[in-house]
């Protein structure tokens, strides 16, 4: 069985989330999508605190979290122990949230981020490890 992403996002999210799950299978892994399908309007943290949950209840490796700036799904997502949701602008940035931080849930906002640069980011951050060694005490302080 493949390892799974939990996506989850609020209605601003929808078309990008549409175009990131075919990026979720390239990079080898199942997509558990979470909500929401429809761009009827719907609370954001709802939908932070779903992937949050997902990730850390290991029914996914990997979250992906999207509202409008990215800001508030992140925010929630991050209420969850255990999770640490990364919000990014770049394919560096979610490259070193998974290298330096061990992130787990790529948080995206769909008005401020590129549909070419948000799929670079998600394979940055599907295919990046964590280095380890002196980013882990710093790990471990996050929760």
């Amino acid at each position: 069985m493949k390892q799974r992403v939990a996506i989850a996002n609020d209605h601003a999210g929808v078309t990008l989330k549409a175009a990131l799950l075919p990026v979720i299978e390239a990079c080898g892994f199942e997509p558990l999508d979470l909500g929401t399908n429809s761009t009827d309007s719907v609370d954001y943290p709802d939908f932070g605190f779903k992937v949050a949950e997902a990730v850390t209840k290991g029914e996914a490796r990997f979250g992906l979290a999207i509202c409008g700036s990215g800001i508030g799904i992140s925010i929630a997502a991050n209420r969850v122990p255990g999770a640490r949701a990364a919000l990014c602008h770049s394919a560096l940035g979610a490259e070193l949230s998974r290298q330096h931080n061990d992130a787990n849930i790529l948080a995206l906002g769909a008005r401020l981020t590129g549909e070419l640069e948000a799929k670079e980011c998600l394979t940055r951050f599907l295919t990046t490890g964590f280095e380890g060694g002196r980013h882990e005490g710093r790990v471990k302080k996050l929760g």
